[in-house]
């Protein structure tokens, strides 16, 4: 039995922090960052037969031309993805009431529908990119148990050698797209790879009052490829996202939409008509 400290519960007997179970959790999973995001879900929904409401975590389920979906707000950060996923995998795969995990296995596919930036002048605003495989900076994975085949390791090793970081940074780690969800949804969109930072600022190479560690860190990020892939744009989650669906045993696909171009300088500060077309899209492919 896993103890209360651990498996922590709310007093309706949901997650503690998701407040969804089993019953309310659909095996299709949309993440997208920012609570107010979820109402774009409540609008293309047919119908909606959960909601809860918790911090920055806003959850939605309904069914969508026949198809059910669960839509969560996930807040930034890999931190933040650690408390969601984790929870998303306990719904799924402990008994809540026994607080002993399930005998049989279930997956969920989780997709995450963010925002990023491009690294390259020729992937620029408005772009769709679908992360075929990432790099995580965060350090996250470093605190789990794992089989190293279960990440992706020569990618890693290429990328170790390839940005020479100093010994004092978090030991990077990467990981792969769910193939069947990758298939079958990001036709026509940019393959890339990602790299998920742990911040906003010094980390995705901004400088305001206080300089960069590391003052050529996009140049570095924007010259590595591997594989024919190029690593193409910067966000905070999807490395979390991948590496623990992959230690849990769950389909993890993130498609962002580029609203800021690191190298020409440009940003795009109404996306909110694109990103209504790629939620519309991605719940399109994931319903045929």
């Amino acid at each position: 039995m896993i103890k209360s400290s651990e498996l922590v519960l709310a007093p309706d007997g949901s997650l503690y922090h998701i407040h969804l179970t089993a019953d309310t959790l659909a095996d299709d999973v949309i993440l997208v960052g920012d609570p107010g995001r979820v109402e774009m879900f409540k609008e293309i929904f047919d119908s909606v037969k959960h909601e809860s409401y918790n911090r920055e975590m806003h959850a939605v389920t309904g069914q969508y031309h026949g198809h059910r979906f669960t839509a969560l707000s996930t807040g930034m950060g890999c931190d933040n993805i650690d408390i969601v996923v984790s929870e998303l995998d306990a719904a799924a795969n402990i008994d809540l009431q026994q607080r002993t995990p399930k005998n049989t296995h279930r997956s969920l596919n989780m997709v995450r529908i963010g925002t990023s930036g491009s690294l390259h002048s020729d992937v620029p605003v408005g772009s769709l990119v679908a992360s075929k495989h990432v790099v995580g900076l965060d350090g996250l994975l470093n605190y789990y148990r794992h089989d190293p085949s279960q990440l992706n390791e020569p990618l890693n090793e290429a990328f170790i050698k390839h940005m020479q970081f100093d010994a004092c940074f978090s030991k990077p780690y990467s990981a792969d797209a769910g193939t069947r969800l990758f298939d079958k949804v990001t036709d026509g969109m940019h393959h890339v790879i990602t790299a998920t930072a742990p911040g906003f600022y010094a980390p995705q190479g901004r400088a305001l009052r206080i300089e960069p560690s590391i003052a050529d860190l996009n140049e570095r990020l924007a010259t590595f490829s591997w594989n024919g892939c190029r690593l193409t744009n910067l966000e905070m989650e999807t490395s979390a996202i991948y590496g623990l669906s992959a230690i849990m045993g769950h389909q993890a696909l993130t498609v962002c939409l580029i609203i800021a171009n690191r190298a020409d300088g440009t940003f795009l500060s109404d996306y909110h008509p694109q990103m209504r077309e790629c939620i519309a899209r991605v719940l399109d492919s994931l319903a045929s």
